[in-house]
């Protein structure tokens, strides 16, 4: 067995891998992200990041400590073997902090920053999550499902005869396990994935479209599938959306 004080030392060693959540949409910073946590954000040099032009453009609202210029981001996509990310987190060994961040929301949920994350832990490097949206617990929150039962499957399949059969999967394990079902949908899909889910979902399935959340287009709302029928869809084109259903 391990001896945990042995692990505490191991870890003060090591530069903190610093989780920072970046902003839905355009909204002024401060409404979404806490003054600390732009701090710490400001002050570090060296970021791992899904896009580092996404990335840039939110250091520049944060209060830095370095020119914007001589700030090193890396991009992670699955494209990165382990080895070159293995030696984008070598400096967390000499005790140097680094930054990570996804393109929207929090990093390492529905993002490949999970791998830095886990790279992080086998290493001994502590890990540091901050406060800041996300559009999984933001969008719950508000549409009325359930709540302590969930499930977020990330994207659905793109093709519709296998979208189609998967929707109508997560809706049998809904109604089976009193579970509400979440996903996201790439922006210029979001008109087709609504029609989707009002064709193939019962009518008595309760639908939340939940649309860039946290911006001035914040637009959400739950109906049954039989009441989303009976009006105009909603314009989701090119919004960020999430979507959460739960079966009768």
């Amino acid at each position: 067995m391990s001896d945990p004080k042995k692990n505490t030392v191991r870890q003060s060693n090591f530069g903190t891998l610093h989780l920072i959540p970046v902003g839905l949409g355009e909204a002024p910073i401060n409404q979404w992200l806490p003054t600390q946590a732009q701090i710490q954000a400001g002050g570090l040099s060296t970021y791992i990041a899904e896009s580092a032009k996404v990335a840039r453009a939110f250091l520049k609202l944060t209060p830095l400590t370095h020119p914007l210029q001589d700030i090193t981001i890396h991009e992670l996509n699955a494209r990165v073997e382990d080895g070159v990310l293995e030696s984008w987190l070598a400096p967390l060994k000499t005790g140097q902090d680094i930054g990570l961040v996804s393109d929207a929301g929090c990093p390492a949920v529905a993002d490949p920053g999970a791998r830095a994350v886990a790279l992080a832990h086998q290493m001994g490097a502590p890990v540091k999550p901050w406060v800041g949206p996300s559009s999984i617990l933001l969008g719950l929150m508000a549409s009325g499902l359930d709540g302590q039962r969930f499930a977020f499957h990330g994207y659905a399949p793109v093709e519709p005869t296998e979208r189609a059969k998967q929707l109508r999967t997560w809706e049998q394990t809904s109604a089976k396990q009193k579970q509400s079902q979440l996903f996201i949908e790439t922006p210029y899909r979001n008109q087709a994935m609504f029609h989707s889910l009002i064709e193939h979902l019962k009518g008595n399935t309760r639908l939340c479209v939940a649309r860039s959340v946290t911006t001035s287009d914040e637009w959400i709302r739950t109906l049954t599938i039989s009441q989303w029928k009976s009006q105009p869809a909603p314009a989701l084109d090119k919004h960020p959306t999430l979507f959460l259903f739960q079966a009768a």
